[in-house]
C-alpha cells in the first residue's frame, strides 16, 4: 500500500469472527434470561459488561455482578465459558496475513475487549507453536488496560501519543461505523470490514 507504515486493526469482527447468538444462549443456559439487555458487538452496553471492558472494574467484581443479575450462585468458570461463545474463531488465513504484513508495516491491535477475552485469546489463537501475540503485532491497545474505550476520540489520541505513529500514513480496519468516523477524524486512513469478510485484497494495492 503506497504511503503506509503502519496498520491498525479492530479485533471482534475484523480479525476474530462473533457469534452474538451462541453468547446469550450460552448465558441463557445457566439462568441469565435477559442477557441481550447487556451485550453489544462492538461496546456492550451499561452495566457491568461495560465497566469491565472500559476497566472500571476487575474480573472479581463482575462475576459478582453478574451473579446478582441472574439472582443465584454461578461459578466464574461458567460465566467465563458463556461470554467467550461470543468468540468465533480467527480464520487462519488471517493469522498468516498478518504475519506477512508485519515484515513489512508497524502492526497495532486497538479493540474494546476484557481480561477474560484477552486472556483466552492470547493463548488460544497467538501462543500456538511456539509464537506469542508478538509474531503478529508490534503493540496491544485494550480498552480495559487505557480505561476507555471506541469511539471515544480520547482512545485515539492515545493510540497515536503511545505509538507515535503519523495519522496520515496510518490505515485502520473496523467493522463499526462509528468507530471508523473517529478515526477519519484523526485523519487516519480507514476501511469498513464487513462481517466475515476476506479484506486480504487491500494489501495487494
Amino acid at each position: 500500500m503506497k504511503g503506509i507504515t503502519t496498520i491498525i486493526f479492530d479485533l471482534g469482527g475484523v480479525l476474530m469472527d462473533l457469534d452474538k447468538n451462541a453468547c446469550i444462549r450460552a448465558f441463557q443456559a445457566i439462568g441469565f434470561k435477559d442477557i441481550d439487555e447487556y451485550l453489544d458487538i462492538y461496546l456492550p452496553k451499561e452495566g457491568v459488561f461495560k465497566q469491565l471492558e472500559q476497566g472500571q472494574i476487575g474480573t472479581d467484581e463482575f462475576h459478582e455482578g453478574v451473579r446478582k443479575l441472574i439472582g443465584r450462585s454461578v461459578t466464574d468458570e461458567s460465566i467465563d465459558d458463556a461470554y467467550r461463545e461470543m468468540l468465533a474463531g480467527i480464520p487462519g488465513y488471517k493469522l498468516e496475513m498478518l504475519r506477512q504484513l508485519k515484515e513489512h508495516y508497524q502492526i497495532l491491535l486497538l479493540s474494546n475487549t476484557n481480561p477474560i477475552m484477552m486472556d483466552y485469546i492470547r493463548k488460544t489463537y497467538f501462543m500456538d507453536e511456539g509464537v506469542s501475540w508478538k509474531n503478529y503485532f508490534d503493540e496491544l491497545f485494550l480498552s480495559y488496560e487505557l480505561k476507555m474505550t471506541k469511539p471515544d476520540p480520547a482512545i485515539f489520541k492515545e493510540v497515536i501519543r503511545r505509538s507515535g505513529i503519523h495519522p496520515e500514513t496510518t490505515f485502520y480496519l473496523d467493522d463499526s461505523p462509528r468507530n471508523i468516523e473517529t478515526g477519519k477524524s484523526f485523519g487516519l486512513k480507514t476501511y469498513t470490514v464487513q462481517p466475515h469478510e476476506d479484506f486480504r485484497f487491500l494489501f495487494n494495492k
